[in-house]
């Protein structure tokens, strides 16, 4: 069986998409926005309102988080007469928040 361990001419990350990962990153570094995609994750599309019920986080608060992941293409946003509705749109954040948080049930991590 080959050593999945990455030889050292792959990089972990590209140099040409440093800013664009570690801005990725960065969005997901905010508990309140990860609660909101668990809650998309788990219950699906769901509109500002129903999302405020699911989190107990302020309607301002929330709509702040979501405008912010929907400008980084982590969830879509449609709008339906009053209400605007928004589930998950980037494939990659389940198996991303599965394996690290897969490494940390196993390995613990430091505060």
């Amino acid at each position: 069986m080959a050593d999945p361990s990455p030889t050292t001419d792959q990089a972990l990350v590209p140099t040409t998409l440093f800013e664009r990962v570690a801005r990725r990153f960065r969005i997901l570094g905010e508990p309140v926005r990860l609660e909101l995609l668990n809650i998309l994750h788990r219950d699906g599309e769901m509109n500002v309102q129903e999302l405020v019920a699911a989190s107990g986080h302020a309607h301002a608060n929330v709509s702040k988080h979501l405008r912010v992941m929907a400008e980084a293409d982590l969830v879509s946003r449609r709008k339906d007469g009053l209400y605007v509705y928004y589930k998950l749109l980037d494939p990659t954040l389940p198996a991303l928040c599965m394996l690290v948080c897969g490494h940390l049930e196993r390995n613990g991590s430091p505060e």
